[in-house]
């Protein structure tokens, strides 16, 4: 759980449905994640997000908020600077104070990743930005013209300075049948963040012990 202590006329951005709590001085103001509807209605069906975010302030004194996430596991803390910018994945947002600017029309990554259900966001401006991941969160910092191959699915983000692309898994066998799908293949100097676990993975084994029992029903 994230919890943060705002100074008066301090605010945080988080996302729609992340509060756990809060003192009673913090005031929270709703507003469209976009300006435009068009947009928000865009982000709803294809980034499977809220239409809408809050906005916490601390309106008559100092005040205490707390925020959770989906996800089951870290939560990690990233300071966005104007020559350090990050690349997330968009279900990993959880807050974001001062001048950070989240651009989730960025289509520098491949939109969707051909429906493997990874859409990418792009942080850039001042201030500080929260993630959550899926499991534990593996940090790696790689060196100029280091590269590594991580699988899409446990991939969180990674410093915008680094260089990426989308790859398939090997060779066709390997894409097909190797479990892996497609890849990024990510280039330094930046760090990448990399959740321990893979939700797609959780369910299929969910549904392992599930299914006898949802076929006995249906008979």
């Amino acid at each position: 759980m994230l919890v943060v202590n705002l100074e008066q006329g301090e605010s945080i951005v988080a996302e729609a449905g992340a509060m756990t709590y809060m003192d009673p001085n913090i005031e929270p103001h709703t507003r469209k994640r976009e300006k435009s509807l068009l947009g928000s209605i865009g982000l709803s069906v294809i980034g499977r997000q809220s239409f809408w975010i809050n906005e916490y302030t601390a309106s008559q004194g100092s005040g205490e908020a707390a925020f959770a996430a989906a996800p089951v596991g870290d939560i990690e803390v990233l300071e966005v600077k104007p020559d350090q910018g990050y690349v997330i994945q968009k279900s990993a947002f959880i807050a974001s104070t001062g001048d950070v600017d989240l651009d989730i029309k960025w289509e520098g990554f491949t939109k969707g990743l051909f429906g493997q259900g990874l859409f990418m966001l792009k942080a850039t401006g001042s201030g500080t930005l929260f993630i959550n991941t899926f499991g534990a969160i593996d940090k790696h910092t790689l060196r100029p013209g280091q590269t590594m191959i991580v699988d899409n699915f446990h991939l969180v983000g990674f410093s915008s300075a680094c260089s990426y692309k989308v790859t398939k898994f090997g060779g066709l066998k390997e894409t097909l049948l190797g479990g892996e799908g497609l890849v990024t293949q990510i280039t330094g100097p930046g760090d990448i963040y990399i959740q321990t676990k893979n939700l797609k993975e959780f369910v299929d084994w969910l549904w392992t012990l599930m299914q006898s029992r949802v076929q006995s029903k249906a008979r």
